[in-house]
């Protein structure tokens, strides 16, 4: 009892401003002597209280994801003219947020081009989230402007396969190995309305609370990090039997 107590103490003094503002001034003064004496008996209770601060944490940020997929499937799912891999009437989507520079994201991609091919029913809208500075960025816009070649799935394979930086020169080599018309692409990258995607999509990734790349959306789930490719099929799988 007085082990949960303490664990209870420590999550309201970690908490925050908020929560300790609960306590008057001495009721604080008292918690923390408690603590201290409890501390220097077994310093495992802050670890503890710790672990559970964060497991509360993630619950809430799992709640407040959730809502916000509910609010805004929309612009999640169904905004007209995003890239789109794997195939277009899949009858699972795959909500990819990703930056080209991001190791991460390309780690994911050698995992996600075999999964697309040995399961033909998976859409994977594509939401280029360039987040890593300005060359992610220009590598975004190239992305976007390639789309309009109907070379996007190309040049996205092109750029996540790289092994250095996707610099200017980069790009254009490999825009015109893949066969890109570069003068048009380049004439496309500054159009406002490429920018403007960008824009929305780093819009979106703030009101879903997504800190970094990859993100991915399954159904009603948000899942940050580049998932083994085993876990991604079981979310698959799931989604497939609750939409049954």
């Amino acid at each position: 009892m007085r082990r949960t107590f303490l664990l209870a103490a420590a999550g309201t003094l970690l908490g925050g401003r908020a929560m300790a503002q609960a306590f008057t001034e001495a009721q604080r003064a008292e918690i923390v002597a408690i603590m201290r004496d409890a501390l220097a008996r077994d310093p495992t209770i802050l670890r503890e209280a710790f672990g559970a601060l964060q497991a509360a944490e993630e619950r809430d940020r799992e709640t407040v994801q959730r809502s916000a997929i509910a609010d805004n499937r929309q612009a999640i799912f169904g905004v007209a003219g995003d890239p789109v891999r794997g195939n277009p009437d899949g009858d699972v989507t795959i909500v990819e947020f990703f930056d080209a520079r991001c190791p991460y994201c390309k780690r994911l991609h050698a995992e996600m081009g075999p999964l697309l091919r040995r399961d033909g029913r998976i859409r994977v809208v594509m939401k280029d989230l360039p987040i890593l500075g300005p060359q992610s960025v220009v590598a975004a816009r190239a992305l976007l402007a390639a789309q309009r070649q109907g070379k996007y799935p190309a040049m996205y394979d092109a750029l996540m396969s790289l092994r250095g930086e996707p610099t200017d020169a980069v790009i254009r080599s490999e825009a015109e190995r893949i066969g890109i018309d570069y003068a048009k692409m380049r004439r496309d990258m500054e159009d406002p309305a490429i920018q403007q995607r960008l824009d929305a999509n780093i819009a979106l990734a703030r009101t879903l609370r997504i800190e970094g790349t990859p993100a991915l959306i399954i159904g009603e789930t948000l899942v940050p990090g580049a998932l083994p490719v085993a876990q991604i099929e079981q979310m698959i799988a799931q989604e497939r039997r609750r939409a049954r």
